[in-house]
């Protein structure tokens, strides 16, 4: 395996520093704010600000993770008003009454969804008997007082004009299966009277709601079979701009913003389809027109000011970063408000990934994003690393990542798989993959394989799996038995859908119900290939304990695995202080097995002569 000679290496250290995550975009009275996540940084999470003319600074304390864990996922995490920094750290909601200054911890307990009110901070917080909207005074002593409480669970408090909507779901559901928009009279300081639903229900995720400047209230709702934007005319919601595709996110954390509101009566919306995202801007007559960017990968925190919008966008040779869109032209400027600072691989040679169908034995087509080796020739044929994204609700992204690239420049081409059950894709193939969960997700990835061996592109016996979180349980199923794959790699994997049932967070165990009943647990004697297994000991979504079992049954069983565990880490190794760790043991094992698999070419070819 030769790369060309003028292709770098990208360097572990490099590819780690260059994966920073920015998050929970939001506008505020003097600037815009975000979450920046950099993982040279122990994996950190700070609250970030910019104002035109002065640029960007951190406004939390150094050293202090802006976090929630609320619903597990979180989301949500700060709030600014008035110069006043309200955010969620390890304790509970603390306060600070300006930037960098010392925290204040005002109220115990695990809060997301933070959002400013009238004079007030509106907040989820959930505890072990549910969860409740609360609001806490902006000045003076903060008192917190309840407005809504559920056994089930609640998010997006959002007050208009007289009135608070929210969206809540049962303890049986995820939001992405059935949740209900709700709305109320309210006014400041004091009480909610009159809930009513308006939206949502057990066939329909309706998400997001948001009042207008006109002081209607509009929302998401899959009810066509894709989530599209509506709006509530009083009687009952209206569809505003009918399309196939996705016009929110699918709801793992509080506080997404999919569509807001520009100050010359148009709405700007972010879609999926497939591994794409692009923006629209909805006419007042219900006009749909595309916006031209430079992006293929937008996230789902669109903050609004007048005719320009911020997004959070990426490329496939652009890494993700803050820009600013000003929609009053025709033709949008756009202006970078941060990006990595990844100097030693600005001008790098990138590997540029090709969509690709492959049709898989039932007769579906499967879609996959394909990374070939970096500056490799049109014929290429490398190695490769089929990933199974997390979720599984989720999808793979058309966008610059590092981590990717730090394969593709040693050779390995890199194969993402939107297999059955991803986003993007309406909520029949999202909701496909419920019992089937081991199955024809692994059907999927090998029909993959086998496609790219079939076609000369993969190496045989140099075919690997990897995936994190349930693309981990993914990976391990498709070497428990035959198949293309020579090796897998499972990082925060989950091993035992019955146990992890019991254990998981309360916010994911419909999840947990809803997709098992598929291939069962993880059986180490089942596994017929080299397995790496990577977890954080502080995991809280899927248990170490398990990989730990699984670890040990293979071992007692001759085939013992590689095992790589990282102390103090949680559910999100990739943004960890150990992810340049868990990439080097990872590219170690594949060559590892490389080197088995040519010694053991060797030795035939010896044995025939």
């Amino acid at each position: 395996m030769r790369l060309a000679e003028d292709i770098a290496e990208v360097s572990v250290e490099n590819a780690v520093r260059a994966s920073v995550s920015y998050d929970q975009l939001r506008t505020g009275h003097d600037g815009l704010y975000w979450l920046e996540t950099r993982p040279d940084a122990d994996g950190i999470a700070t609250v970030t600000g910019w104002r035109a003319g002065n640029g960007k600074q951190d406004v939390s304390p150094e050293g202090f993770n802006v976090s929630s864990s609320v619903h597990a996922y979180g989301g949500g995490a700060f709030a600014v008003a008035e110069g006043t920094l309200w955010c969620v750290g390890g304790d509970g909601l603390y306060r600070s009454r300006r930037h960098g200054g010392e925290l204040e911890l005002v109220i115990h307990g695990s809060f997301g969804d933070l959002t400013i009110g009238d004079g007030e901070l509106l907040a989820v917080r959930e505890s072990a008997q549910g969860d409740e909207l609360i609001a806490v005074s902006l000045t003076g002593a903060p008192q917190m007082r309840t407005l809504v409480a559920s056994r089930g669970f609640l998010g997006a408090p959002r007050p208009g004009p007289g009135w608070l909507a929210w969206t809540a779901w049962s303890e049986r559901d995820m939001p992405w299966d059935a949740c209900e928009v709700w709305v109320a009279s309210y006014s400041p300081r004091g009480s909610v009277e009159g809930p009513a639903r308006i939206a949502g229900g057990p066939k329909e995720s309706a998400v997001e709601p948001r009042w207008g400047p006109d002081g209607v209230l509009y929302f998401v709702s899959d009810r066509s079979g894709w989530w599209n934007l509506y709006r509530w005319n009083g009687h009952q919601g209206e569809p505003v701009a009918p399309m196939a595709g996705e016009c929110a996110a699918e709801p793992w954390e509080l506080g997404y913003a999919s569509y807001g509101f520009l100050g010359d009566g148009r709405i700007i919306v972010a879609v999926q389809e497939g591994p794409r995202h692009r923006l629209v801007v909805v006419e007042p007559d219900g006009t749909v027109r595309p916006v031209d960017l430079p992006y293929t990968s937008i996230k789902p925190y669109l903050a609004v000011q007048g005719t320009t919008v911020a997004l959070i966008g990426s490329s496939p040779t652009a890494a993700p970063q803050v820009a600013l869109i000003d929609l009053a032209e025709a033709d949008p400027h756009v202006e970078v408000l941060a990006r990595p600072e990844h100097a030693a691989l600005d001008g790098a040679r990138v590997s540029t990934p090709t969509e690709l169908c492959v049709r898989v034995a039932s007769g579906r087509e499967v879609l996959t994003l394909v990374y070939p080796p970096t500056g490799s020739a049109a014929d290429w044929r490398a190695p490769v690393i089929v990933r199974a994204h997390p979720g599984p609700t989720a999808s793979c992204l058309l966008r610059l990542d590092w981590q990717a690239q730090f394969f593709t420049s040693r050779g390995f081409a890199v194969v993402d798989v939107d297999y059955l059950g991803s986003t993007g894709y309406g909520r029949v193939f999202r909701e496909s993959l419920y019992g089937r969960w081991g199955l024809d997700d692994v059907d999927d990835c090998a029909a993959v394989a086998v496609h790219l061996l079939a076609t000369g592109r993969a190496v045989r016996g140099q075919v690997f799996i990897r995936g994190a979180s349930a693309g981990g349980y993914t990976a391990l199923h498709a070497v428990a038995q035959d198949g293309p794959f020579a090796a897998a790699t499972a990082v925060s994997a989950i091993v035992d859908p019955d146990r992890w049932a019991e254990t998981v967070p309360r916010f994911q165990r419909a999840h947990a119900m809803r997709l098992r009943g598929g291939a069962g647990p993880v059986r180490a004697a089942a596994v017929r290939r080299s397995v790496l297994l990577i977890h954080g000991t502080a995991d809280e979504v899927a248990m170490v304990e398990d990989v730990h079992d699984l670890a040990e049954e293979l071992t007692s069983l001759g085939a013992a695995p590689e095992v790589l565990l990282l102390p103090d880490v949680g559910h999100y190794v990739a943004t960890s202080r150990q992810a340049s760790a868990a990439l080097e043991a990872e590219l170690a094992h594949y060559r590892s097995v490389m080197a088995d698999e040519s010694n053991d070419q060797r030795g035939l070819h010896s044995g025939q002569r």
